[in-house]
């Protein structure tokens, strides 16, 4: 189903809410690596006609996924072993077999650096490339990419940005600060898009209108009526991003051609399948469906929280605690189905040319292990994968020591890598000078 609405859903907290309208009868739904290169090789405008951004939400550990240390002493190297992948000289965990036969379609990254040892902190530095403070922040990858679509192309049938997963990514008590338009403005927040485990679709930004029905949704009109009419209410939710809002999510409603990106039931049960029936699976599946329609940025959250352990939840990656039993159980199986599918999938489909695919986290975590045999924050070094949009694949960018503590190559910033993302969406330095975005970026020349 697409609800939108006060949609019945089982939430963390064991709530329920009433849906208010129902579509269809099924499932819908800086640093210097550029003097050694040659500027020939630099990524180019418009490559890219949408990104795909997989946020995974909580830091998985570097060590127990792409960049294992089987020769480490065992309180580093942990229990998991390396495995071959299509690249000659790549091995990276057992937990990520079909990713491993995939490896000649992405780029590995072992040398990303962060700036901040704390969830909302990182995650501020990991979607904009800098610091949450001083304030006004700096926008989202996504915002700044939305700002461009909507100057280059008007409004559109859907919106050019969106956020795919349960919310936004948050820590007890706060959410990342970077999360939407920052210093650019509301006008280029996400668009929240709640995507379950069964494909069903639901639009949290009309929660606010619980009291319509299906009969008074008759014209535009008489919609904007019903809003002038609850003003009061609406001033206290900030009316002026609400309206924008509101008009994205009546178009969603109302155009047939708007509406069909979110029904997964146009897919295959072989499709769906493949990309498992877990929240982030068919997210991935929903957000391939949303490149189709020429969304621009999808970014799709693992998780809205960074661990959360109650029943029919999404399990962050924050694993301070039964860091092997849920990498082996749940974590690095989901990962690797729907990685892996999304990759092929968009391959066999022609879009993976056009389409560039990035899954990072905000950071790695601890090397040696804690006392609990798990993992704890860790800054210093981690990964990002690439693939798409020209990115050569079968390709290893970077190195960490023999610990995995620190790189002991150039360390590559989320500052570059956002600056690539939107290098390769169209902004070229010219238009992100003009926008005032991703000061002294550089590029990652050495991805393609």
């Amino acid at each position: 189903m697409l609800n939108a609405g006060r949609f019945r859903a089982q939430t963390c907290g064991g709530q329920t809410r009433r849906a208010f309208l129902t579509l269809g009868t099924s499932a819908a739904a800086g640093l210097g690596l550029a003097g050694t290169l040659q500027r020939a090789s630099a990524a180019q405008p418009h490559r890219a006609k949408s990104v795909i951004l997989l946020w995974l939400w909580g830091a998985p550990s570097h060590l127990d996924t792409f960049d294992p240390k089987p020769d480490a002493p065992a309180e580093y190297r942990g229990p998991f072993s390396p495995i071959a992948t299509r690249t000659p000289g790549l091995q990276i965990s057992e937990l990520l077999p079909r990713l491993a036969n995939c490896s000649d379609r992405y780029a590995l990254i072992r040398s990303m650096v962060t700036f901040d040892g704390g969830h909302p902190g990182a995650g501020t530095w990991g979607l904009t490339g800098f610091a949450e403070n001083p304030e006004p922040v700096h926008p989202n990858f996504g915002s700044i990419v939305a700002k461009q679509t909507l100057q280059q192309r008007g409004p559109t049938e859907l919106p050019p940005f969106f956020y795919v997963g349960r919310g936004i990514p948050r820590d007890l008590p706060r959410r990342i600060k970077g999360y939407g338009g920052g210093r650019l403005g509301q006008r280029y927040d996400p668009f929240l898009v709640n995507c379950q485990a069964d494909g069903s679709v639901e639009l949290p930004a009309l929660d606010l209108l619980d009291d319509l029905s299906p009969a008074r949704i008759d014209s535009r009109e008489e919609l904007l009526g019903i809003l002038d009419d609850s003003r009061r209410r609406l001033d206290a939710a900030g009316f002026e991003t609400w309206d924008r809002t509101w008009q994205t999510a009546y178009g969603l409603l109302t155009r047939p051609e708007a509406r069909a990106a979110f029904d997964l039931t146009h897919e295959s049960d072989t499709v769906r399948d493949a990309y498992g029936y877990t929240s982030f699976g068919q997210s991935c599946l929903l957000a391939r469906r949303l490149v189709e329609a020429e969304v621009p940025y999808v970014q799709v959250n693992w998780s809205e929280y960074v661990e959360a352990m109650s029943p029919g939840c999404d399990f962050g990656w924050d694993t301070h605690i039964y860091n092997f039993e849920l990498l082996q159980d749940r974590h690095c199986p989901i990962l690797d189905r729907a990685l892996s599918s999304l990759l092929l999938d968009l391959e066999n489909r022609g879009l993976l040319d056009s389409t560039l695919v990035v899954a990072m986290g905000e950071f790695g975590r601890t090397p040696k292990l804690n006392k609990r045999a798990a993992r704890d924050h860790w800054p210093r070094c981690y990964f990002s994968l690439w693939a798409g949009a020209g990115v050569a694949g079968g390709r290893v960018i970077g190195e960490s020591d023999k610990l995995a503590q620190d790189p002991v190559t150039s360390p590559i910033t989320p500052l570059m890598a956002g600056t690539t993302i939107c290098e390769l969406a169209g902004l070229d330095v010219a238009t992100r000078s003009g926008m005032d975005v991703l000061e002294e970026g550089r590029i990652i020349y050495e991805l393609f």
